[in-house]
């Protein structure tokens, strides 16, 4: 039988059980796919940890790439032995095989393999609706973008080079601000060390920048409003330092007139036609070598405790994956 990694209850990486599960057969607007790459994102942990809340059981992750084993009837997008990727709920991608609505799926090229295409669908897509929905990014304009060396940050300043931007990141230690400037921007700021805010209006000559990226969340929100321009735009779509303090309207936004939004992929790619546009339009920049992905480590579906280990404590210096 297929197992997949099921959690009971909430807590840390300990409550990731690896299970025998029946899969059985698809019904009419699904599809039954064999996993061969498992994308590693941090809303898994948050999920994991309840700060997500999920009805337990419950399988864990979103994204992953693989190949069609059985359609159900009312399906005729796809066929079986379709090469298939997903980042979306259902909930349950940490698996060896598992049943999918038909909807949440895109189809791969050929040119896009397993392990690269379980990379690019989250972080991917995140990056599609950031640049080019939640703020259209224009060629000439200055933004920051904090995590620089994550696996979303390492795509961003690669998109954002290729649209004609600038692109100042943060990052949390020495050791990935070589990683940051290879993947694309221009200055790099370690936040433990130095305060970002202060070095960013030094870097703008007191403008400020346009647009902040911000997926830390709690240590680096402060720091992102006092380095906008007045109109400029804060975009919080993560939490990796912990849930945002309540906002001060009149301090934090009316003081410079500033725009404020907390965007998920699920409001900007709503049916799977727009679900399809925004991947292609990923996998034509990884094609054509505008985006260069390097998966900085795998590991077997047995060890996804360590890999949340992992993530959490920040060792991850680029893209993993689980490999079923």
């Amino acid at each position: 039988m297929p197992k997949s990694i099921i959690i009971k209850k909430n807590g840390g990486p300990e409550v990731l059980e690896l299970q025998e599960v029946n899969v059985g057969s698809p019904g009419p607007n699904e599809i039954k796919v064999t996993n061969h790459a498992i994308g590693l994102n941090y809303i898994d942990t948050y999920h994991r940890s309840g700060l997500y809340p999920l009805q337990m059981p419950s399988g864990i992750g979103l994204e992953a790439a693989g190949k069609i084993e059985e359609v159900g009837t009312n399906v005729n997008e796809f066929n079986k032995g379709d090469k298939i990727a997903y980042a979306s709920m259902p909930i349950g991608a940490y698996s060896q095989q598992r049943i999918i609505p038909a909807k949440i799926a895109v189809k791969v090229p050929d040119e896009i393999s397993y392990q690269l295409a379980a990379t690019l669908m989250t972080k991917g897509l995140t990056t599609n609706y950031l640049l080019t929905k939640t703020y259209n990014l224009k060629a000439g304009e200055v933004i920051l973008f904090h995590a620089a060396a994550g696996g979303v940050g390492q795509i961003f300043a690669q998109w954002a080079n290729s649209i004609g931007a600038k692109v100042i990141g943060t990052v949390g230690s020495n050791g990935k601000i070589e990683i940051a400037k290879a993947n694309g921007y221009e200055h790099v700021i370690n936040y433990t060390e130095n305060d970002f805010a202060e070095e960013v209006m030094k870097l703008t000559s007191d403008k400020g920048v346009e647009a902040v990226f911000d997926g830390v969340g709690k240590n680096t929100f402060k720091g992102s409003i006092t380095c906008l321009k007045p109109r400029g735009m804060m975009v919080s779509f993560g939490n990796a330092s912990g849930p945002l303090d309540p906002v001060n309207v009149p301090k934090d936004i009316q003081s410079k007139s500033l725009f404020l939004t907390r965007p998920t992929i699920g409001h900007y790619f709503t049916n799977r036609d727009e679900l399809q546009k925004g991947a292609d339009e990923i996998f034509e920049k990884v094609k054509f070598g505008k985006i260069k992905i390097k998966i900085f480590k795998e590991y077997k579906l047995a060890d996804a405790k360590q890999a949340h280990k992992d993530l959490e404590s920040r060792r991850l210096l680029g893209p993993a994956i689980l490999i079923p």
